[in-house]
Parts: structure tokens; C-alpha cells; sequence
């Protein structure tokens, strides 16, 4: 056993010797040279809000969830769903720059191009602040998948595998997209008809991935041409390729059909068993009862769903040019590079939540992960909910992701003037705005006037019961939301909220951390108080330290 060294006799000279010597050791995992980013600098002087834009709400049935669509750029977006969506989010499903050196990620105002030297390190800082906020969005049973190509497929794997993120363990799968059927004849190698979805859950233990549904067709291939009680099934072979020569023997039926194994393969069952399985129906001779015997499987037994493959083809997800049709059918006249299909984010969205899902992309772009939320809502019966976030780079959000999901929420006419039927929704389009970060008296009032559009999103209470200057309240179908803006007004609150059943999530600002709890002692059964701005500035100050 190594004799433990005594560092408290080293001279000064020795001790950087051996920081030196322990600098040099080898680690597994991935270093980058950390570049600033403007927009997490930004944070340290003002605090990002939400400001809503009225005119581009879109409501058509009050029953169905409200969507919302954050214009902005992702790290301030994120920054308030850590307040307002704090372990709240099913599926998260981010379709990022790929750094191809092709004036496709930006950094800090300007084009990352191949030939920075910091290429690879300026997208690894970016994404990691990023994906830092976006896992404690999700709930513990939550998944996230990101798109990705050969340009950083194995830099994103490294670093979702660092246990500050997601963590080796809670690897799912890296599946393979097949993204074009054709093949690249003009490539310099190789044609690349494949890129990447990873997928991690954030608690392994917790989550899971659910099945796809089964198919018309394969329903279909379950028969029952014996009129069985049980219902449609097919039949399967009663042998196996593996087993022991022990094993091996000869029956004859009651029916006088004799069996046996044919060469190479073993019975999958005993010969007790196999009599049972005939006394019970569930063995097959044919039609005319005199074929080799086989397994009848029921369909009512049959788990209903199917496994999903690594490999995703394009008659299952689509592919390139179905995903330019998906967009091109909506906005014709607009041009957008690379989108994904639709089929592919249903897909997502199937195997990471069930009907009810918060699904999450902050990586918006023209909107296909909304339009495929509201398809499938359309086509299963659910009732998902997405939340876009995306900036205004080139107009992107108010020209293109804004006016895909309005149309496909109200409908429009196609090239060939055929209308096309909306699918229904709500829609709330909020702005990032800032205040101003020192925690003074007079910003801390101000943060408390401009978090009302941040409380209504959290308690998800967005139609107005009584707008005051000092005090408002909002409602869903469920419960209230009171959002006090001055203590001394605390009475005429209690009036105005006295014979409303629900119960209420009440905001009440102040300097400190005081909910007044005295002062609502006679309803407090009715109510759930909360300090404001505090409640922010712990989410806040943790983010931005």
C-alpha cells in the first residue's frame, strides 16, 4: 500500500511541482475553453420578464389548454420558465444550430464560421447554459430529445453525459434518422443520409418510453376463422431455435396428429404443457386439421404497442422533403431552411408523454414542433400543451413561426384554393423585456408590476375577473389567481374575493419575505400566499450567480 504523503512538510517549490503533476493526469469527459456570452452577461444587470402582446392572442376553445409562444432569446426565456415551469415540463425536444461552419450558429452577434479556432467551444458554451435551465424544467419522469449531426453528435454526447446535465445513466438511446431516401451523387465521399436524435430521461429510475401505437395493418393480420370466444389471433411456431438435446421428444395428440421438433430447433414447451395448451384451444392444426400444430396468440394478449426502433425511417417519421412539404402547405411564399417533418416530432412527443404533455422546444424556428402538438391533439384526442420559444434573427418569430401556428390553429387556402379546416387551439405571444437587476426598493416594486404576465403563466389562470391598480385577479376553470400590488389594500381584497368558491394562489409584493399570513388568518383555508418579488429572486439568483 503507497505510503500517504505529508504535505505539511513540502516546500512551496514542491507542493506546484505536484499541483503541476496532479494538472497533467488524464480525465475521461470533455473540456472546452469557456467563452462570455453577451446574453448570460446581460442578466447580471437586468432581470429577464414577460410582456404579453395582445393583439397576436388567438383564442377559439376556451376548454383546450393555452399554448404560448415566448419571443426572445433562449436563455432569457429559459430564465423565466425556471420561475414559472420548475419541474413542470413531460417532453422537451430542441432542434439546435448545428455548427456546421456554414453561417448557421450565432454567437455573440456574429457568425461562428469553420475556421474559428473556438468553434466547437463557443457552441459548447452555448448549449450548456442552455441545457443547465432546461433540466429543471423537467419533471423527474421528463425527457428530452435534441436533434443533431455528424458536426457535434459526439461533442453533445459528452457533454449531456456530464453529471452536472443529464448524466451517462440516464442515456436512452441515440437514435439514427434517416432523413433522405435518395442517394448524394455529387458527395465529396460519402452521402449523408442520416442524422441523429439523442435522447436522455432526466431520472432513468422514474421515467420511461412509452410504446407507439399499433398499427391498423398489424391488427389486422389477427384472424379467427374458428370462431374462438377469445377473439382474433394468429398462430406461431411451438418450437425454438436454442435448447437441449435432453429436451427434445415426440407427441401425439388426442386428435391422433403426431410432432416433433424439426432439425435444429427445440419445443418450447413440455409435453404437459403443450397437452394443457390443446385442451385449452390454443393449438392450431389448420383449416383442414392435419397440418404441423402451432401456437394460436391472441391479440387481446398481445401488448398494445410497439417498441420503438433505433432506427427512424422515413414511412414512419418522414423525411427532408416531406418536412419542406409539411411547411411549404402553410406558408408558401416564405422560405425556411431545414425544417423536420412533423411525423418526426409526433412521433417524439408519443414515446416521451402521454396525452397530456407539456412539450417544450426552445429551439423553436418556424414552429414545426407547435403545428405537430396540435396535429396529434387533433388526431388522439389529447390534450398536450406546447410552449415556442425562439428570437426575431431574420423576422423568424413574427414572420414565420407566428403565422404557421395562426393558420394551423384558424385555418387558411392552400396553393390549389382549397380551404383548409383549422385544428383549434389557444395561443398567448409574450415578448422578453428586462429590469433592472440591483436590488433596491424601487426595482423590486418594479419586478412586482411586470411579473403579472409571469404569475398568470405559472398558475396558468389567464382570463381577468377584476383589474385594479392595486391589485388584479385572474382565473381558469379551476382556480383564481390574486395578485396584490400594495399590503394596504389587503381588505378590499378579501371583499372582492369573499364569495368566489375556487381556491386562490395570492401574490402579495413585498420588500422582504412576508406573506401576511395574519392578515388572512379568517380565509386561509381559501388561500395560498406567496411573497413577490422574493419568490423570483431565489429562482433568479440561483441562475444567475
Amino acid at each position: 500500500m503507497p505510503k500517504k504523503k505529508n504535505y505539511q512538510n513540502w516546500s512551496k517549490k514542491e507542493l506546484i511541482k505536484e499541483i503541476e503533476k496532479l494538472g497533467k493526469r488524464k480525465k475521461y469527459g470533455i473540456v472546452w475553453e469557456e467563452k462570455e456570452e453577451k446574453v448570460v452577461k446581460q442578466c447580471k444587470d437586468e432581470l429577464p420578464v414577460l410582456k404579453e402582446v395582445k393583439n397576436k392572442e388567438i383564442i377559439t376553445d376556451k376548454n383546450k389548454p393555452v399554448n404560448l409562444l415566448i419571443e426572445g432569446d433562449n436563455y432569457h426565456s429559459l430564465s423565466v420558465l425556471n420561475y414559472t415551469h420548475n419541474k413542470a415540463i413531460d417532453v422537451i425536444y430542441i432542434d439546435p444550430p448545428y455548427n456546421t461552419g456554414n453561417k448557421d450558429f450565432i454567437f455573440n452577434d456574429r457568425y461562428v464560421d469553420r475556421e474559428d479556432a473556438y468553434r466547437h467551444s463557443k457552441w459548447l458554451a452555448f448549449m450548456e447554459k442552455r441545457l443547465k435551465l432546461a433540466k429543471n424544467l423537467l419533471k423527474d419522469t421528463g425527457v428530452i430529445f435534441i436533434s443533431i449531426d455528424d458536426n457535434e453528435v459526439a461533442q453533445l454526447k459528452l457533454l449531456m453525459d456530464n453529471p452536472d446535465l443529464f448524466g451517462e445513466k440516464n442515456f436512452v438511446s441515440q437514435f439514427i434518422w434517416n432523413k433522405k431516401t435518395g442517394r448524394q451523387s455529387d458527395a465529396k465521399f460519402v452521402s449523408t443520409n442520416t442524422e441523429y436524435v439523442l435522447c436522455y430521461l432526466k431520472n432513468i429510475n422514474k421515467g420511461e418510453i412509452r410504446l407507439l401505437p399499433r398499427t391498423k395493418e398489424l391488427n389486422e393480420s389477427y384472424k379467427n376463422p374458428d370462431n374462438d370466444p377469445r377473439g382474433p389471433w394468429t398462430s406461431v411456431k411451438l418450437d425454438a431455435k436454442s435448447g437441449s438435446e435432453s429436451s427434445l421428444y415426440k407427441i401425439t395428440f388426442p386428435n391422433g396428429m403426431k410432432w416433433k421438433p424439426t432439425h435444429g430447433r427445440y419445443p418450447a414447451y413440455t409435453k404437459e404443457n403443450l397437452l394443457k395448451l390443446y385442451y385449452d384451444n390454443r393449438t392450431w392444426f389448420g383449416k383442414d386439421g392435419k397440418n404441423i400444430p402451432r401456437l394460436k396468440k391472441f391479440l387481446s394478449e398481445v401488448q398494445q404497442g410497439l417498441v420503438p426502433n433505433t432506427l427512424l425511417l422515413p414511412n414512419e417519421v418522414g423525411n427532408t422533403q416531406k418536412a419542406k412539404e409539411d411547411y411549404k402547405k402553410v406558408l408558401p411564399n416564405i422560405n425556411f431552411d431545414n425544417p423536420k417533418p412533423l411525423g418526426l416530432i409526433k412521433y417524439l412527443s408519443i414515446i416521451g408523454g402521454d396525452k397530456n404533455a407539456v412539450v417544450l422546444d426552445f429551439m423553436a424556428g418556424s414552429g414545426t414542433t407547435g403545428h405537430a402538438v396540435l396535429e396529434l391533439n387533433k388526431e388522439d384526442g389529447g390534450n398536450r400543451q406546447f410552449i415556442l420559444c425562439t428570437n426575431n434573427e431574420n423576422n423568424i418569430c413574427k414572420s414565420i413561426c407566428y403565422p404557421r401556428i395562426k393558420k394551423v390553429i384558424k385555418g387558411y387556402t392552400d396553393l390549389k384554393k382549397r380551404k383548409i379546416k383549422g385544428l383549434s387551439g389557444n395561443l398567448k405571444y409574450f415578448e422578453t423585456g428586462f429590469v433592472e437587476a440591483e436590488p433596491t426598493d424601487k426595482n423590486k416594486k418594479k419586478l412586482t408590476e411586470q411579473a403579472t404576465e409571469m404569475l398568470c403563466i405559472k398558475e396558468g389562470t389567464f382570463e381577468p375577473v377584476l383589474c385594479q391598480k392595486k391589485f388584479k385577479i385572474f382565473k381558469n376553470s379551476n382556480h383564481y389567481t390574486g395578485i396584490i400590488f400594495d399590503q394596504l389594500v389587503i381588505p378590499n381584497f378579501k371583499k372582492a374575493i369573499k364569495d368566489l368558491k375556487r381556491k386562490f394562489s395570492v401574490y402579495i409584493f413585498s420588500l422582504g419575505d412576508d406573506t401576511f399570513d395574519e392578515e388572512f388568518t379568517d380565509v386561509k383555508q381559501k388561500v395560498k400566499l406567496s411573497p413577490i418579488p422574493e419568490a423570483i429572486l431565489r429562482v433568479y439568483r440561483r441562475i444567475f450567480k
